[in-house]
């Protein structure tokens, strides 16, 4: 039994290395990015850092992710938010979105780094070139999910405040007012209605093709711009 433990243990280091990378510096980003424009609430927390502990959320980050990737399949998970306060920024409306973008943003710079540090991979002894090569590409497609999944326009996701922060008022304000009910209509869109679906024989999994097909040509746009093959991806 010592094998399938070390096993499942370097599995697991497999998919939660990189889930914590991705998130720490996805949410750092947001902190950061609210500083320079003028908000330090995050920077005063101590959230503005890649110590991950100051980000991890023990149920949505890694209780959660656990329980459903091995009974499911399925990877999904949260953080705890960084906390903006979006009056202080300079200009508050404009700036929201740059805050809002900079969290996808480094997710899609992170995907594109591990991409390149396959380069590296010929070089790493063969004991750990399994255990590289897997965290290098699980790296470049959660990042890429992260950052797709996270410009869904819909608040309190990323796209959601980019979205509010871009439209015309008359759009933005009912938009804004969904936040409330965004987290509940998010675990409709990933879990119940796709279990609905099963029961009436129908595809109803919609956040396949919303995340799935633009998430796919992302990480072919990454492996035309960094020279990966296929194979590695």
């Amino acid at each position: 039994m010592p094998v399938d433990f070390a096993t499942a243990l370097q599995r697991i280091s497999i998919l939660a290395l990189p889930a914590i990378f991705a998130i720490t510096f996805h949410e750092a980003a947001h902190g950061f990015v609210a500083y320079r424009l003028g908000d330090d609430t995050a920077m005063r927390m101590g959230r503005v850092t890649f110590n991950p502990l100051r980000h991890i959320d023990p149920i949505g980050t890694i209780l959660i992710p656990l329980v459903l990737f091995f009974t499911t399949g399925f990877l999904f998970g949260y953080a705890k938010p960084v906390p903006v306060n979006f009056g202080r920024l300079r200009h508050p409306r404009i700036d929201m979105v740059w805050v809002a973008l900079a969290g996808p943003a480094t997710n899609i710079v992170l995907a594109i780094v591990s991409a390149l540090l396959a380069y590296v991979l010929p070089f790493v002894p063969a004991v750990g070139y399994a255990w590289a090569a897997g965290n290098l590409v699980t790296s470049m497609q959660f990042n890429v999910l992260l950052a797709v999944f996270n410009m869904i326009p819909l608040p309190p996701l990323d796209g959601g405040r980019v979205a509010v922060g871009l439209l015309p008022d008359v759009l933005a304000f009912p938009l804004a007012r969904l936040e409330r009910y965004g987290l509940l209509i998010i675990v409709a869109l990933l879990f119940v209605l796709p279990s609905l679906g099963q029961h009436m024989h129908l595809n109803l999994d919609v956040l396949a093709y919303v995340i799935g097909y633009p998430a796919e040509y992302v990480l072919r746009g990454i492996a035309w711009l960094t020279g990966v093959n296929g194979g590695f991806i």
